[in-house]
């Protein structure tokens, strides 16, 4: 392959208008579906309750996104074409905290450079008693019968650009893609009806629901993406309702149970103030909460919406606003962790045979309010977050230690239960001293006892070393290794994260870090693996969970190697007793591993094995 270069420069001159708007085309416009996203976001701005859209051979020929929000006055109609004119933002000031969808003010100029464009509104501000049609290449405006509302009419996308036009795909791809980018908005506004036509049939509709706070997004959720991924969901709510604590960030949604798990990440939607984000710092912070109960390489899904104040989040980042940056990502990263994490923590099996619980309570924040105010929380100021404390529990990590294996569970009498009393029920026996079989209102339970116990352990560990104030270990000789630049630079910049985690890390060069001290509890491990790997996380993300797995690795073996083992022979009133400790210890659901610890079968199930009603 041969590069050739000029001999001499050429003379700097300004680029035409027109070679300008198609540049800024290729940033925003990669193919039906980025057209879509932004005339969407144009429709939601304006106040749109009902969004339809029309489109022929996937959005190619033709798109059509007709909405009945405020529309546009006439005389503004030639200036929303022009490139970088917006309603939305009229200084520094307004571009720094932007609540709008769109904003940039170059989508529609831009989409005019590579295909046919006609704008027909109505405005309801303005009180026109007609609506107008402008063409977008020609400039011609004129009357047009309309509603109050704008109809955006998109033809023959790049037929300006022939050789972009090569690179889409087929009319089926291209319409999933429109699909999708639609199904990201209408997850966000519940408020909001979505309708979507394609050579003139209906290919998807959502209506707009009638609810307010989680109930509405839990109806649009299971309306999108079925009700299974409701079903088989818990609550995110942080801060809890009724907590004094709150640290300027508000996390809401579904996050699903261990068990509803996909080999591919494309059920992860996460929402920064109602607009749809790929962020790595949310999404490592979701997937760090799964990292105790989910199995192997399996990916999490979840519907996240996090509320910030707009001036702490630049939305600014990417021509497409995929993207956003955060001001403060660690206090992020933590509030999506911690949210997530306690969501899952809760104990499943008052559910076992049950129909999942409602949210019954309101979050402050509301994304389906179309301009939610913000209100900085009193403690927004503070610098490091005060995160609650753990669980009170008696002794210390030796006591628990010294319960090996003299007595793995605790053995407690029990009275018959009332119907509905224990959720996991009645002991009934031990099968080939694996599995216990359970008795409670909904069927039959089965167990997996080694597993169950096994989670138990691990999690009074957990809280065991959570409480006990284990410190830094300094190493006799520190441990030196070659850096990068940028290990360097991020260990300078993170001393305080790293002091907080236990580690001691400092340059001796431009090009070596040593290793000074770590935590306590992780003495035995390899310092210099652990260094880099937290600083590969700190770079990255702002914040690192690497301590705290490595310290869950450590625990988790030893819980294995402490759990009543596989053919022991139980009581039942031990056999009880160990029910009794999983329906009150977290991720009491999946053991160390992820794996499920229990199994309900309804009666209707057992009924459908034995053919009994048929």
């Amino acid at each position: 392959m041969t590069f050739r270069y000029p001999a001499t420069p050429a003379p700097i001159r300004e680029l035409p208008d027109e070679l300008i708007s198609q540049i800024a085309a290729g940033e925003v416009i990669e193919r039906p579906a980025s057209v879509v996203r932004e005339l969407v976001d144009n429709a939601l701005d304006a106040g749109a309750s009902q969004v339809t859209l029309r489109l022929l051979a996937g959005g190619v020929r033709l798109i059509t996104i007709e909405d009945n929000g405020s529309g546009i006055p006439s005389a503004e109609l030639p200036t929303a074409l022009k490139r970088h004119a917006t309603s939305k933002i009229r200084s520094l000031h307004d571009l720094e905290s932007v609540e709008t969808m769109g904003f940039r003010g170059e989508a529609l100029a831009a989409v005019a450079s590579i295909a046919q464009v006609s704008i027909a509104s109505r405005s309801a501000v303005a009180s026109e008693a007609h609506g107008w049609l402008i063409d977008a290449r020609s400039g011609e405006i004129g009357p047009h019968p309309r509603e109050v509302g704008t109809t955006v009419e998109v033809r023959e996308l790049f037929y300006a650009t022939p050789a972009r036009r090569k690179f889409l795909k087929t009319d089926a791809t291209e319409l999933a893609h429109c699909v999708e980018a639609v199904r990201r908005h209408a997850l966000a506004r519940p408020d909001v009806g979505f309708a979507i036509w394609h050579e003139g049939k209906l290919v998807a509709q959502w209506r707009a629901v009638d609810a307010l706070g989680m109930a509405a997004f839990r109806q649009r959720l299971a309306d999108v993406l079925g009700e299974d991924f409701v079903k088989d969901s818990v609550t995110v709510q942080w801060p809890e309702a009724g907590t004094e604590h709150d640290s300027g960030v508000q996390v809401i949604g579904l996050a699903g149970i261990p068990d509803a798990a996909r080999s591919r990440g494309d059920w992860q939607y996460a929402y920064v103030n109602g607009r749809y984000v790929r962020d790595k710092v949310i999404g490592h912070a979701a997937r760090s909460a799964y990292e105790d109960v989910l199995h192997g390489h399996r990916q999490p899904v979840y519907a996240l919406y996090i509320g910030i104040d707009p001036a702490r989040v630049d939305v600014n980042v990417h021509p497409t606003k995929i993207e956003v940056r955060f001001r403060d990502s660690r206090e992020v990263h933590q509030a999506v962790r911690h949210a997530v994490d306690q969501a899952l923590a809760q104990p499943r099996t008052a559910a076992a045979g049950e129909a999942a619980t409602t949210a019954s309570s309101t979050p402050s924040w509301r994304p389906t309010e179309p301009r939610p105010t913000w209100s900085p929380a009193p403690s927004q100021s503070q610098s490091r977050l005060d995160w609650p404390a753990p669980r009170p529990s008696a002794g210390s990590v030796s006591d628990v230690y010294a319960t090996w294996p003299s007595a793995p569970i605790a053995s407690q009498p029990t009275p018959a239960p009332s119907e509905g009393d224990w959720p996991l029920g009645r002991a009934l026996a031990q099968l080939h001293g694996v599995y216990i079989l359970a008795e409670n209102a909904h069927g039959l339970l089965i167990v997996d006892m080694h597993a169950a116990h096994e989670r138990i352990v691990y999690e009074r560990l957990k809280q065991q070393m959570d409480q006990s104030d284990m410190g830094s270990q300094p190493l006799l000789i520190p441990a030196t290794f070659p850096a990068t630049a940028e290990e360097v630079a991020t260990a300078e910049a993170a001393s305080e994260v790293l002091a907080q985690l236990g580690l001691s890390i400092s340059p001796l060069s431009a090009q070596t870090l040593a290793v000074r001290a770590v935590p306590s509890s992780l003495a035995q491990g390899d310092p210099v693996a652990l260094a880099r790997s937290v600083l590969a996380e700190l770079s990255q993300h702002e914040a690192s969970t690497v301590v705290q797995r490595a310290r869950n690795e450590l625990l988790a073996t030893m819980a294995c190697h402490g759990a009543v083992r596989a053919n022991r022979r139980l009581t039942l009133e031990e056999m009880n007793g160990l029910l009794r400790q999983m329906e009150t210890t977290d991720r009491a659901d999946q053991c160390n591993h992820g794996r499920p610890t229990w199994r309900q079968l309804s009666m209707k199930e057992l009924d459908a094995l034995f053919l009994r009603g048929r």
